[in-house]
């Protein structure tokens, strides 16, 4: 897959801030998606406790039957420090190496994180959605910024995520009963039409399936017990 980080790429809070502040008018929330879509990719990181090492992992999966297709991980250090709304920074250039060793261009792109609902309109799902030039929403587990009323008990159900009185997200119950997801766009795609996604892919559980596969392949990787395609 063809995918590079910009250039130059910060090193500092306030070179990232500046960066999202500059890149965010260049989203665009509207559907621009390959109809019928023929793959999907989930892309997750997982963190060791006690150091900077991390591994990331993308997993595309058919879109039909969400059979697993192809899988790229890289464990490696983040450079960039923790920040509050800048997780992006720390996460990007391992999921962009991950990303560039894909055979498969997906369509659709799904992350464990936030897109528009984010403090500067610009989280991980708009960066990601920018860079990789296809179509990108987040779906994270909880709320990062806005308010909302919470959506009746059963599945489909949603309120709209909102931050100063701007709608940024969506609220959606996944299964009856459950703690809902927080739907956001990251890039080329509506938010009525990332929240019809997001039920699609959560078949059986509260997360889409895309984020399952992935969260569980970066701990695997992580931990040892699955080879990396990449270390560095």
């Amino acid at each position: 897959m063809e995918i590079r980080l910009s250039d130059p790429w910060p090193t500092t809070a306030t070179e990232a801030v500046a960066m999202q502040q500059r890149l965010r008018h260049r989203i665009r929330a509207v559907d621009d998606v390959t109809t019928p879509l023929r793959t999907v990719a989930g892309v997750d990181v997982a963190y060791a406790a006690d150091s900077n090492r991390l591994a990331a992992a993308v997993v595309v999966l058919d879109h039909d039957t969400l059979e697993v297709v192809e899988t790229s991980t890289v464990v490696t250090t983040a450079m960039f420090p923790y920040e509050p709304g800048l997780f992006a920074f720390r996460e990007l250039p391992a999921l962009v190496t991950a990303l560039q060793q894909l055979r498969t261009t997906p369509d659709l792109i799904v992350c464990d994180g936030h897109g528009l609902a984010h403090p500067r309109r610009f989280g991980l799902a708009c960066h990601l959605g920018l860079l990789a030039d296809v179509p990108t929403f987040g779906v994270a587990k909880n709320v990062h910024v806005g308010e909302f009323v919470p959506p009746a008990s059963r599945r489909g159900a949603w309120s709209p995520l909102l931050l100063d009185d701007e709608v940024v997200g969506a609220v959606v119950r996944t299964r009856d009963g459950v703690k809902p997801v927080f739907v956001s766009i990251g890039h080329r795609l509506s938010l009525d039409t990332a929240r019809d996604h997001t039920l699609t892919l959560c078949t059986r559980y509260r997360l889409p399936e895309t984020t399952r596969h992935a969260d569980q392949l970066c701990r695997e990787v992580l931990a040892g017990r699955v080879n990396p395609t990449v270390a560095e």
